[in-house]
């Protein structure tokens, strides 16, 4: 098994887990990662999510994310640790302000400085933080109001995703300066990443409506979603019109089949969630999975660290290995040419490293080649020079592309009039009267800028003729369809390999190109309900709640990265790679804290509504304004200073609250003191006050309303994007600051064929006249067939 990172070095500053994620994924693909602790070690080491870690051992996720990777002890500015940060390509890190620079840590010449932080550098920098006032001040929490309450994604998932998102934004910033291209510093927000992954883009959506008045944000859920079954939980979704009656002929309601009266009759509604909840407690869980997968309804088992091991298809896939500390845990989500990764190393021991530290590399071991090596940096555009067949739908597939074009490289995005990407009528049910309606998609408006587009229709002969002729023009051709619908069109790997023997192919199923799953349709909400993100998210006596969507952006991540490593694996073997990126095997890494927690130590993590292991009190409570606050108090220290902040009240005088243990045990009557506190306070008055006081505090923010947000306006996440269609429009680019870039978007999503003549012209060389045959034919076109 090769090792395409060999000879990248990367320094980790242990300052969380976004930064330990992200520097898993390079370690896990052969880098050589060094990871700086505090003479009292990373704090991870101590952690344990149920509070089960034997005293003196190392903690099963720090195992987890340690693995491979070599440990020194020091702190920034000393000797030792300045020589390490020296010879790096990639330092990774989270820490105040100016420590990675006094460890000598400049961006120049071939470095490449990444900060992974809750708020990203700027004003907000200092300010304290918490996952639970992350996800309020992004919007997420708004975005899972339920009749329990505004409620938290469980699992911490703003630090998986963010380790995600830099590791792949670093990946290609190391290539891009190891062929010259000089260092750059990468700025990642936390708050950002979130906005991305699970406010579904409402905001746009609210511009795209003329922004009327906000009202009171409402209680929603999905339908279907997750229901009981008689052994269990399923998590159905349904994401377009004809999944959906699918789903009525399986729950026995097809008489209600195209009757428009369900999406405003309340009755109706009640009678069809009646019928579905009594069908599915009648039934297993693998009996209503088998039932719906014959009508090819996305629909899973809801999974969480007890049963997610023992599942067929994953057992069959080899999704999990075992630690050399004896816990299970998720192999990496990607498969490069067919192999899994390499099983993890140990962990290391405190300073096992110390007295090992390297010399700076060599120049000549950075030098890399390859159509971006040297791309336009003055233009912000590291993999300028790449050119992308985007052949994929929805989000995965799409936001992974979104990437790389938004970082230089051409990306032609592929559809057909006969079938338009999904994406595009899925979101634009309240434009259906507007004038080529199919264009205000918030989703497809947004992950699709600085694309291409054109259409071709596989089933013709000439449209799949063309799409060859594209895959011998790619350096990567990505799809994420059910493995087969592309072999059907003889563009699976080998057949896509048989036309380009150099392409990077990327391939993106659902669950993966084997096992008895292999062609099961599955979206972001079917992976979020079997991955085990539903099973911690909600309230601790309600149903499994799903964060509505993040494993889609956190998918595409995953691919993003993964596509590097092959792009550098390329460089180094002068052969093409095949990459399999599989949602559900992504899903499955940033929610491994359930499987290893409980293989380690027989603990089953579960919901908690808006409590966490990581502080107490902490929650979301309703002040006088009608605004919602969330605070989280992490340490001893935090929770003297709430009593100050509160004029040390009689009911915090309890000394046995002075620990998180006694406060754990009084967590109810404290929790109903501050809710009473709340409810006579403004919400941001009470924001302002505690965080005066250092504790994380913030107002929940409407997911509406967040291209006005103070922080969202600092830092110029978003954009404003013309339109040819809907006009300018506030979009977000990317969360993360990108040394040189000042904007992400250059050009908005491609209309419906909007560049069929420039690509079929200029990159085949295909005459007017034949284009136009083409489009007499119906072979290409700009506007769907039967509208």
């Amino acid at each position: 098994m090769t090792e395409p990172l060999i000879g990248i070095r990367v320094v980790e500053f242990a300052s969380g887990l976004a930064p330990a994620y992200a520097a898993k994924l390079f370690v896990d693909a052969g880098a050589e990662v060094w990871l700086v602790e505090p003479p009292t070690g990373d704090p991870l080491r101590a952690w344990s999510a149920s509070g089960a870690r034997p005293e003196g051992e190392d903690g099963a996720l720090f195992s987890f994310l340690a693995a491979s990777k070599r440990s020194v002890v020091g702190r920034p500015g000393d000797d030792h640790v300045r020589q390490l940060v020296a010879g790096a390509d990639l330092v990774l890190e989270g820490l105040p302000v100016g420590q990675v620079e006094g460890a000598g840590g400049s961006g120049a010449a071939h470095q490449v400085i990444t900060s992974i932080t809750p708020f990203g550098r700027g004003s907000w920098q200092e300010r304290p933080a918490s996952e639970l006032t992350i996800q309020a001040e992004s919007g997420s929490l708004a975005a899972r109001l339920y009749p329990e309450g505004a409620l938290r994604a469980g699992g911490r998932v703003s630090e998986w995703a963010a380790g995600a998102y830099a590791a792949a934004a670093s990946l290609v910033a190391v290539r891009h300066a190891r062929g010259g291209g000089g260092g750059t510093r990468i700025d990642v927000s936390m708050t950002e990443v979130m906005c991305i992954c699970t406010n579904l883009f409402l905001d746009l959506m609210w511009d795209l409506l003329g922004r009327p008045d906000l009202g009171e944000m409402g209680a929603s859920t999905e339908f279907p979603a997750v229901e009981r079954s008689a052994d269990g939980w399923v998590g159905f979704n349904t994401n377009s019109a004809q999944m959906f009656e699918d789903f009525l002929v399986l729950v026995g309601r097809s008489d209600l089949a195209g009757d428009p009266s369900l999406r405003n009759d309340a009755a109706r509604r009640e009678d069809l969630e009646r019928t579905t909840r009594e069908w599915c407690a009648a039934r297993t869980s693998q009996e209503i999975v088998e039932l719906a997968a014959l009508l090819r309804v996305p629909a899973v088992p809801v999974g969480h660290g007890a049963n997610l091991v023992d599942n067929p298809h994953l057992r069959e896939r080899r999704a999990y290995a075992v630690n050399p500390a004896g816990f299970t845990y998720p192999r990496p989500p990607y498969r490069l040419n067919g192999r899994t990764r390499p099983d993890a190393g140990p962990a290391p021991a405190l300073g096992g490293h110390t007295d090992a530290i390297p010399g700076p590399a060599s120049p000549g071991a950075r030098a890399v080649s390859g159509p971006e090596g040297g791309g336009d940096a003055a233009a912000g555009s590291p993999l300028a020079g790449l050119k992308v067949l985007d052949m994929t739908c929805w989000w995965a597939g799409p936001g992974a592309t979104q990437l790389l074009a938004g970082l230089g490289a051409e990306v032609i995005h592929v559809e057909a009039i006969q079938r338009m990407d999904g994406m595009r009528p899925a979101a634009t049910l309240v434009f259906t009267d507007r004038d080529q309606w199919w264009e205000y998609s918030p989703f497809f408006l947004t992950i699709n800028v600085n694309k291409k587009g054109i259409t071709l229709d596989l089933d013709t002969t000439e449209g799949l003729d063309l799409a060859r002729r594209l895959v011998g023009w790619a350096d990567v051709v990505v799809e994420n369809y059910t493995p087969r619908v592309m072999e059907r069109f003889g563009l699976d790997a080998p057949g896509l390999h048989a036309i380009n023997p150099q392409a990077v192919v990327v391939r993106m199923p659902a669950f993966g190109l084997d096992g008895p799953w292999r062609d099961r349709v599955g979206f972001a909400q079917t992976m979020e309900a079997m991955c085990g993100m539903a099973w911690v998210t909600g309230v601790p006596d309600g149903p499994p709640r799903l964060p509505r969507g993040p494993c889609d952006p956190i998918g595409a991540m995953h691919a993003a990265f993964a596509i590097m490593v092959a792009l550098t694996e390329r460089e180094r073997t002068g052969t093409g790679q095949t990459v399999e990126a599989g949602l559900l095997e992504s899903g499955l890494n940033v929610a491994a804290e359930q499987v290893i927690e409980h293989s380690a130590y027989g603990r089953l993590l579960g919901r908690e509504g808006n409590r966490s292991p990581e502080a107490v009190p902490e929650g979301v409570f309703l002040g006088r304004d009608g605004r919602r606050l969330a605070l989280s108090v992490q340490t001893d220290s935090q929770w003297a200073a709430l009593t100050r902040a509160l004029g040390r009240p009689d009911w915090a005088a309890d000394p046995a609250l002075g620990s998180r243990s006694g406060r754990r045990r009084a967590e109810d009557a404290v929790e109903e003191a501050l809710a009473a506190w709340v409810s006579e306070q403004d919400a941001d008055q009470a924001a302002g006050l505690l965080l005066g006081h250092g504790i994380p505090a913030a107002v929940v923010a409407d997911f509406r309303n967040m291209a006005f947000h103070p922080l969202m306006v600092e830092r110029g996440f978003f954009e404003t994007c013309d339109h040819p269609v809907v006009g300018p429009r506030p979009m977000f680019g990317m969360p993360f600051r990108y040394d040189g870039v000042e904007r992400w978007i250059r050009s908005p999503a491609p209309l419906l064929g909007q560049h069929n003549r420039e690509v079929l012209g200029g990159i085949l060389g295909l005459e007017e006249a034949d284009i136009d045959r083409l489009e007499g034919a119906g072979v290409i076109g700009t506007r769907p067939v039967g509208i």
